[in-house]
């Protein structure tokens, strides 16, 4: 996978409300009712990226989770960081 470019991580941004760029990787929150629904989500989440081979770097505080996406191996922000990024939208807004 390639490392994008600056410019093509903020074009994809564009369309992934509420995540932002720094560190090398892209970043979200997400508040929960519960630590029973951020856990759920956490683990449906959990399967979509062992079925993608790319895990996040998380954490959970009661009803909060912090979430940040790199591909190690690239050094950066690839397509395979939007593409799991947009299923964990998927998965929180279905509900």
């Amino acid at each position: 996978m390639k490392k994008l470019s600056e410019e093509e991580i903020n074009g994809h941004l564009e369309s992934l409300e509420g995540w932002t760029y720094s560190d090398n990787a892209i970043h979200t929150s997400f508040e929960f009712e519960n630590f029973k629904e951020a856990f759920t989500l956490m683990t449906r989440i959990a399967f979509e990226a062992e079925a993608q081979q790319h895990h996040p770097e998380w954490s959970n505080v009661y009803n909060e989770l912090e979430i940040s996406l790199s591909t190690h191996d690239a050094g950066g922000v690839t397509e395979k960081d939007f593409k799991l990024a947009k299923t964990i939208e998927r998965i929180v807004n279905a509900d």
